[in-house]
């Protein structure tokens, strides 16, 4: 019987892609629990199967072998118009290139979750609208991604992945075009989000970044190489109400 506080479980995940004559396994075998409310972050050079495991993670991608639950849902074997249900209801996502539609505003970028989910324009406006000021966007809704910095836009699309109250947030590199300052508010901000009781996996390859877990996940060679409980999480503290008032004094210099 699984256990219920186990959000995520994945049971001898394999995933192998056909290449001309090569076979590569980009996953060999991987089992893995994550809980809710956890914040895990998940990490391995290069070739060490982490993407493969993060797309599988996300519906984005199904395994050749073995099984994966999310909140109770087989999906190992579904269509992809059902994953890609799965994943709207879900998956809430942040990417490291923010993945934002450059002619829509904020607003219209963090409601477009909920067009998929069918909701109605009001609600959706009303709920995407709460969810940016609870990112301290609150006066930014109407402007475009070109309007904003790069730290903004990462915000915008935190908020996108929250808007739906997904069962996880899947933060892909998240600071990866971001400059330290701006990383360290981002960082602040997935607290924040964890500290209300989201489950958070950041997929990254920077130590530091990965530090701000209270899980690290390390992998190699298509294998989970370790699955520890991180003594020294590093926290920051980054007011919502203090980036809203940074936002308002970079508009005044612009």
């Amino acid at each position: 019987m699984n256990d219920p506080s186990s959000l995520i479980i994945i049971k001898d995940i394999g995933r192998k892609y056909v290449i001309g004559s090569e076979v590569i396994h980009a996953l060999k075998s991987v089992t893995l629990n994550i809980n809710k409310g956890e914040f895990v972050a998940l990490m391995g050079p290069s070739g060490s199967g982490k993407s493969t495991l993060m797309n599988i993670l996300g519906c984005l991608d199904t395994p050749t072998k073995g099984d994966y639950i999310l909140n109770g849902i087989h999906v190992s074997e579904m269509t992809d118009n059902e994953l890609a249900e799965v994943r709207n209801k879900e998956i809430g996502f942040v990417f490291q290139t923010f993945n934002l539609l450059p002619r829509s505003s904020s607003l219209d970028n963090v409601a477009l979750p909920l067009v998929y989910a069918g909701v109605k324009r009001e609600e959706r406006e009303t709920r995407a609208k709460k969810t940016l000021e609870s990112v301290g966007l609150g006066n930014r809704i109407g402007h475009k991604p070109n309007e904003l910095s790069g730290g903004q836009r990462q915000r915008v699309a935190v908020a996108r992945a929250l808007v739906n109250n997904p069962s996880i947030i899947l933060a892909d590199e998240p600071t990866g075009n971001l400059d330290t300052k701006t990383s360290v508010e981002i960082m602040g901000l997935l607290e924040e989000i964890h500290g209300k009781g989201n489950t958070i996996i950041l997929v990254t390859h920077e130590e530091d970044i990965a530090q701000h877990a209270h899980r690290i996940v390390r992998m190699r060679d298509g294998l989970i190489e370790k699955d520890y409980l991180n003594e020294h999480i590093k926290t920051v503290s980054v007011s919502i109400k203090n980036l809203a008032e940074s936002d308002s004094d970079l508009e005044k210099i612009t």
